[in-house]
């Protein structure tokens, strides 16, 4: 069976930190698949923020759809960790980007998970993908790897 795989880029320009809640576990009493992926969530609007937006529905007048995302689980994690889960933009093109994320434990010291979410630029008014705006483009290049 082929499996994902997410290469990671050497540097990452943002992290943040994230506890682990008793609500981000599942029966097997470790944080679920399902938790992953709200915390990527989490994290890319905490990256959009540090980069100076207020939200991804108005950066620079569009907004952004995730086209496609992927995760790669490398370990458990349990309540009471503290995620630092960093990002990094790739891959810019015309109407899209690539962000990266690496999960780890802070107390553990172990990779938790990578993860890809392709984001497309996107005109919701017209219901439609757009151009990355140049001011966007820029900042996302600065922060890019």
């Amino acid at each position: 069976m082929a499996r994902i795989k997410i290469n990671l880029p050497e540097k990452f320009p943002f992290q943040t930190f994230i506890p682990v809640r008793i609500t981000d576990l599942n029966y097997g009493k470790h944080v679920g698949n399902d938790t992953i992926l709200s915390l990527m969530h989490e994290a890319r609007v905490q990256y959009f923020q540090w980069l100076g937006y207020k939200d991804e529905l108005n950066l620079n007048g569009i907004g952004l759809i995730m086209a496609d995302s992927g995760i790669m689980y490398k370990s458990e994690t349990f309540y009471g960790e503290k995620i630092i889960i960093e990002v990094a933009a790739t891959e810019l093109s015309k109407v899209s980007f690539d962000l990266i994320y690496r999960l780890s434990g802070q107390n553990s010291g172990k990779e938790i998970a990578r993860g890809k979410t392709g984001m497309v630029c996107f005109d919701y008014e017209n219901r439609r993908p757009a151009s990355i705006p140049e001011t966007l483009k820029e900042n996302l290049m600065k922060s890019e790897v």
